[in-house]
């Protein structure tokens, strides 16, 4: 069982004093993505990226709506509005990227453990998407 105090990290993505354990670069954000199963280094929309499969899971963020040092990280909407609503001084959304199954996260205040974890989500977000069948071809009426 955690402790209150890892439980709290994790959710927050805070370190127990509130205090983010030093700011993460992408060095240290692709250092740790590379460590999961089947991620690459890339690049998405010019930024540097991590991908599995060729898809992109996470990425800097280059919109101009964005802060400095800020990553993007794929997730279905219900996780993201958890994060979101759980710790917006760690996690947040511009009106760009609302429409979008991401969370924004500043680097500057979220503490490894949490990035780790938030590379998990987003990894097997993305890999459980391309395991899912391919949706069925609308098939035309021969009396057309």
């Amino acid at each position: 069982m955690r402790s209150s105090t890892a439980s709290r990290r994790r959710r927050t993505g805070k370190a127990a004093s509130g205090t983010a354990q030093g700011a993460p670069s992408f060095e240290a954000v692709g250092k740790i993505g590379l460590a999961l199963p089947g991620v690459e280094l890339g690049t998405a929309y010019g930024a540097p990226a991590l991908k599995v499969g060729g898809k992109m899971f996470a990425c800097m963020t280059t919109h101009k709506s964005s802060e400095p040092e800020s990553l993007a990280i794929r997730m279905s909407f219900a996780d993201r509005d958890e994060l979101v609503a759980g710790d917006p001084d760690v996690y947040y959304l511009t009106e760009h990227y609302e429409p979008y199954p991401c969370v924004v996260v500043r680097l500057s205040r979220v503490n490894k453990d949490a990035l780790k974890d938030l590379l998990t989500m987003g990894r097997r977000f993305v890999s459980d998407k391309s395991r899912r069948p391919p949706r069925k071809p609308a098939t035309r009426s021969r009396n057309a």
